[in-house]
Parts: structure tokens; sequence; C-alpha cells
């Protein structure tokens, strides 16, 4: 499997030339195994958090489990000035813990795949991180893949990463998932965005042109015309509404790819802080509206709250009738620094992680064989019964993850990543 979609694979791209820092001050470089990441200092991976250099919140939509995951590492590789930042969208039957996977272990295949780089360390120019990001990503998907317990055939993950290091930002991409630069514009008084990732969504003329030429089709459906999707060539499935991912391995041979988009940015004086989010942001706010709600925070620690509570809201406004889609956000302040207060703490490593002995709420202890069934997109009108039976459905999930059969389209919503399982198995398609 996999043949096509590697005839397909588009070159990633370097944006920004030069900018490269000199020799940083290293400290000795060693990467934890990933039994060990919970005792890391200065990875943050918890709900609603803080480093020394980002805040981090996300928040359930009402879809059913949050499938969103994030990451702050500050000194990432060693490098007293590195951070690594991602946000990871979830998908599927199994999105929940394919991001979450992928959030542990695509940082430790960053790490040996800058280590296997015949440069020292990681003060390595863009051409070698494009490189490295390359790997680490192709090695992640094979990860998934391979793995004994995780079912990845039809559930998958985005991933937008961006790697600080001194005075370059480097930042790979799969997905929907998005990061946007909150720069200084002198001339208008205030902020401008500047969106560093592309969306790979399927109306992409590139990215349908690969799906094409490997069978797969792209298409939206009749009632949600603005959302294209990805389609097996032999069945009204399963509906992905992106291009690029981890897993999904369903579509990994009709044009489905888990390579990033690579940018590189230099920055500027004028550049303050990048936002991180995942599309249940960006669905209902514009790059500007998300920079503009930042740079007036009043608080760093909780701007990333801040932006999540105000997407929030604009759910409820725009689409009173939908199901608010889970939103994730990472705020990085590309100076360093947080709020005073932090100024007299005298240690915030490991601040808000979360406890691995401690049963997380979202996590699925078993995982359930999902129903292979049409689901259609369901809309309907406040006060109706079909909306009180809705209503039922959601005290059942929140009963329990484990209660119910998983159903991309299960009531009502704006868009889905997914529409519908396929009708065969991953043994029945491989046979």
């Amino acid at each position: 499997m996999g043949n096509c979609a590697a005839r397909g694979d588009t070159a990633v791209t370097a944006a920004g030339a030069g900018g490269e820092d000199g020799k940083r001050r290293r400290g000795r470089w060693k990467a934890p195994r990933e039994d060990q990441l919970g005792t890391v200092p200065g990875r943050i991976f918890s709900n609603d958090g803080r480093s020394r250099t980002a805040s981090v919140f996300t928040q359930q939509g009402r879809k059913g489990i949050n499938q969103d995951a994030m990451l702050i590492w500050d000194g990432f590789g060693g490098e007293e000035d590195g951070v690594l930042c991602g946000v990871f969208d979830g998908h599927g039957p199994h999105g929940h813990l394919v991001a979450r996977r992928v959030r542990d272990s695509l940082p430790l295949r960053l790490m040996s795949a800058a280590r296997a780089s015949p440069k020292t360390g990681l003060d390595m120019p863009a051409t070698a991180w494009r490189k490295a990001f390359t790997r680490a990503y192709k090695a992640m998907d094979k990860d998934l893949r391979s793995h004994p317990s995780l079912d990845s055939f039809c559930s998958g993950s985005t991933a937008v990463t961006v790697l600080k290091l001194g005075s370059d930002l480097y930042m790979a991409n799969i997905g929907d998932s998005r990061a946007v630069l909150g720069s200084r514009d002198a001339a208008a008084g205030g902020m401008a965005a500047v969106q560093l990732t592309v969306d790979l969504k399927p109306d992409v003329p590139s990215e349908a042109e690969r799906i094409k030429k490997c069978r797969g089709r792209v298409f939206a459906l009749q009632d949600e015309p603005e959302v294209p999707r990805v389609w097996l060539p032999f069945d009204d499935a399963p509906g992905l509404a992106m291009a690029r991912a981890f897993g999904d391995f369903c579509l990994k041979d009709y044009g489905v790819i888990s390579v990033p988009e690579f940018f590189h940015w230099p920055l500027t004086d004028k550049d303050q802080f990048v936002i991180l989010a995942s599309d249940g942001v960006w669905d209902v706010l514009s790059n500007q509206e998300a920079v503009d709600i930042v740079s007036s925070s009043p608080s760093r620690s909780k701007a990333a709250r801040t932006l999540v509570e105000a997407a929030n809201r604009e759910w409820k406004t725009k689409y009173p009738t939908s199901r608010t889609d889970d939103c994730a956000v990472v705020c990085l302040y590309l100076d360093g620094k947080m709020d005073h207060e932090r100024d007299s703490t005298a240690s915030m490593d490991n601040i808000s992680i979360e406890d691995d002995s401690v049963a997380d709420p979202n996590e699925v202890q078993e995982q359930q064989e999902p129903a292979l069934t049409r689901n259609f997109t369901v809309r309907t009108v406040p006060g109706s019964a079909q909306e009180k039976a809705l209503a039922g459905a959601d005290a059942k999930i929140s009963g329990g993850a484990d209660d119910h059969n998983w159903s991309g389209l299960d009531g009502v919503t704006r868009v889905n990543s997914l529409v519908q399982l396929p009708r065969f198995t991953e043994e029945k398609a491989v046979s």
C-alpha cells in the first residue's frame, strides 16, 4: 500500500531565505525516552497551562470526545533558545488517540532526524530542517501504520508544528490546523496578521490533482457545497475534509499523504507572537480577529484561553444550531517572556502537566468496533423534537465514550472531518 501516494507526493517548499543565526549556546543533548516525557522540564501538554514562552488552552466541543492535543517544549533539543510548539487535531473513531500519539512521538522523531544531519546539534540551515521535518513526519506515519493496538485505518490527525531557534521559525504542517504570526504594523498603528502555513484541503489545485491521479475522488456534498472532501474510488466514504493527514490509511493509496509543507520565517523586531490553532478556531475567526484578540489579552498566560473562549462565542452566534467544534490554541511569545508576575516564580518547569497516573475522562480505555453505517448531515430547528432527541444523545456522550458508536455526522454539526466509514475492513481492502 502507499505506492500511488508516494508517486503523488509534492515537494515541500521553504519560504524565505537567509535569517540563519550564528552558533547558539547548546546544552548536552540527549533525547528522552517516550516513557520519560512526563518528567521533561519545560514540556507542557496539558489542556490549560503555560511555560516560560507560551500558553495553551483547549475546550471540548459538542461532538463528543475532545480530539485536539497540544504541545509546548521549552529547551527543545537541549537548545537554550529552542521552543517547539504543536497543535494536533484528531478525527475518526480513534482520532483523539492518534492526536496524542503524534503529540508525544513526533518531537522525538524530529530530534532523531535532526541528529542524523551532518550538522552539529540543531544549528542547521533551513534546507536541512526541511529534510529533518520531512523524515520525522514520514517516520511518524510509519509508526502509526505498524502500531499494535492503535487503529488508524479510518482515524487520523492534522499537525502544525513550529520550531523557534533564535531568530528563526521553522514550520511544518499537514491538514487544516494553522499557524498565524502577529506582527507590529507601524503604518496602521496596530497588529498585522500573517498566515504562516497553508490549509492543505482537497480543493487546493495541486492537492486535488495528486488525489485524482491516484484514483481518489474530490467533491463536496450537496448540503455543504463549501466543504470539498476526499472519497474512495469505489465507495462514497470516508469523505475526508483534508488532503494530508497522519493515519487515514484507507486513503493513503488514493492520494492522501503525510508529507508536510515546510516554511522558514526569519524573525524581525516587529514579530510579536505566533498563534497555532485547530480549525475549530479558524472556522469562526479570521486571522486578523485572532491576532487582535491575543494582542489585547490583559494577560499573556491567559491569551490562549481568551482566544478559545472568543471562538466559542462566535460559534454560538454564527452557527447557533450547530455542534461546536473542539478548539485548541497555543500562543507562543517570541520575546521569550510571559507576565511580570512570573518574574518572582522560582520555577515554571512542568507547570500544569497532565498526570498520567490519573485517568483521562476523554480517554477510550477499550477500542470499540465502529458502526459501518451511513451517516448523514442532520440540520434541525431549535426546539423541535429532533433537537430534543439530540440533546439526549449529548447526555449519553458525556456519560462515557464507550457507551456509543462513533458517527461522523451524528446530530447537528457544521463541518466534520469524516462523513462515514468505508464498508470494508482493512483486511478486505488489502486481500
